[in-house]
């Protein structure tokens, strides 16, 4: 199992589609067993066992399982025995660890795992031999993360080569033989996996010195005028229960949590993006209505969304006018000074989080997911009339954050991090959910633990490790729930 590892814009995709016909390579050659091929076609690629699960999967929730399997196959003829090719899919389903009573569920109701398992039983039903993996993990919990890996494990040992596309270092460490890093176009090395420790990875992938992710705590004197936001009975109707916390100036409050546990929606309804949400919230000791979000927009709130395509972006804009689209319209009363401020405020954002300001005029939409997520991340973290509103009179506001790393190499989350410590200096509060455990736990003051949309543990400063906060959040465990009693 191969681990293919690069910073956003290294040429994963453009070798990815190499492979898979999307593009013709200008010069080299492709082997295959040994022998010259050439792939001018998605189909040659497929004819040739080379099959691609993106981030994306291309499945039909509303058909049953066993009708994604087979769907757009060209080796299901027109005269078939239906008999025949659900035995070929409940194959490839068990494979995977699946249970072939699944074939007949429709696949919306599936968890995601299951649904990247299915586009992977998919593929193998074409006579897959060569399994590209981009990101298969991005989505998922703990728990559904350790089947897939489990699954993919399987398959390597059955003879399926895996070329696994991950930011998730540690996922490199854990499941991959060989790992092969990319820069800038060009091969920076390639490596058996046991023979490489992370931090040189890390740094055949950024080209230079890595002097660690995760930058230390603010130090403010914050906690002594107590918290600038204090949540009380937060509950939204069969997803979440009597959920308080407060959030101090320069504090970062991690909230930790599976899919479906809660977690996220607390981050939603805070940014007033749940109209059923109930509970007390105090802002800087002001009584603030939850579920309004113009209210909480004047309120100084800026939330970053995990769903970068559907509610982080407008795809058909430019980067410029994604960067500047939520910044105030009276910068100045006339038109060209205001064209003028908003271009300063693009370059500006730009610059923070690592955007070539070159290409500022581009659709946001030909960037690669990751540098997406920076221009998502710098549209309400970077922007100039933010930064400056303490000096304005208006005093530092909250950042929620749902996934906000989601798709961003390893050298551009640094980056990231570094913004955020930068607005806990500035007296900012930041309440981030993650799924990647490593990340909440490397960049948190304190955390929170959700289990079926209910506090079930907290830890205050650094107390927190992987091993307490994994057991709170998929058992709930006695000891947990007692350290919940009181915010």
């Amino acid at each position: 199992m191969l681990g293919l590892c690069g910073e956003n814009g290294a040429g994963k995709s453009t070798l990815v589609k190499i492979l898979m016909g999307v593009y013709r390579p200008d010069s080299g050659s492709i082997h295959l067993d040994g022998k010259p091929v050439t792939i001018r076609s998605t189909r040659e690629g497929q004819g040739l066992g080379i099959a691609l699960v993106s981030q994306e999967l291309s499945l039909a929730n509303d058909l049953s399982v066993e009708d994604n399997i087979w769907l757009g196959s060209t080796r299901v003829p027109m005269l078939h025995r239906r008999r025949a090719l659900r035995q070929r899919a409940a194959e490839a389903v068990a494979t995977l660890g699946l249970d072939p009573a699944i074939l007949d569920r429709p696949l919306g109701a599936l968890s995601l795992a299951e649904r990247q398992l299915v586009e992977i039983a998919r593929n193998l039903c074409r006579d897959a031999r060569i399994l590209i993996l981009d990101e298969p993990t991005a989505t998922l919990s703990d728990g559904d993360i350790a089947k897939l890996l489990a699954a993919i494990r399987g398959l390597a040992a059955q003879g399926c080569a895996v070329i696994y596309i991950t930011h998730r270092l540690g996922e490199v460490f854990e499941i991959c033989d060989r790992v092969t890093v990319l820069r800038n176009g060009s091969v920076a090395g390639s490596h058996d996996v046991a023979a490489i420790d992370r931090g040189r990875l890390i740094e055949e992938m950024i080209g230079r010195q890595f002097d660690g992710m995760y930058p230390p705590a603010a130090s403010t004197a914050s906690d002594a005028a107590g918290p600038i936001l204090d949540v009380r009975g937060l509950s939204i109707p069969s997803v979440v229960h009597d959920v308080s916390f407060a959030v101090a100036a320069g504090e970062i409050v991690g909230i930790a949590g599976q899919i479906g546990s809660g977690a996220a929606e607390v981050v939603r309804a805070l940014a007033g993006l749940v109209p059923d949400a109930s509970g007390l919230l105090t802002w800087r000791g002001r009584p603030l209505r939850i579920g309004a979000r113009a209210d909480m927009l004047k309120a100084g709130f800026a939330f970053v969304s995990e769903d970068r395509g559907g509610e982080g972006m407008f795809r058909n804009l430019s980067i410029r006018n994604n960067l500047v689209v939520t910044a105030p319209r009276a910068l100045s009363p006339l038109w060209f000074d205001r064209v003028r401020a908003l271009d300063e405020v693009a370059i500006y954002a730009a610059e923070r989080v690592g955007i070539d300001t070159g290409r500022l005029r581009h659709p946001v939409s030909q960037l690669s997911g990751g540098n997406q997520q920076k221009v998502v991340f710098g549209r309400f973290l970077n922007r100039k009339h933010i930064a400056g509103d303490a000096g304005a009179g208006r005093p530092p506001g909250l950042l929620l954050m749902n996934e906000p790393t989601r798709g961003v190499d390893v050298g551009a989350r640094a980056d990231l991090y570094r913004l955020m410590r930068e607005y806990c200096r500035s007296g900012f509060g930041l309440v981030v959910y993650s799924s990647d455990l490593e990340e909440l736990l490397g960049m948190s003051d304190s955390v929170i633990t959700m289990y079926r949309g209910r506090i079930s543990g907290r830890y205050p400063g650094r107390a927190a490790d992987i091993t307490k906060v994994l057991a709170d959040i998929t058992h709930a465990p006695q000891a947990s729930k007692a350290s919940a009693t009181s915010p």
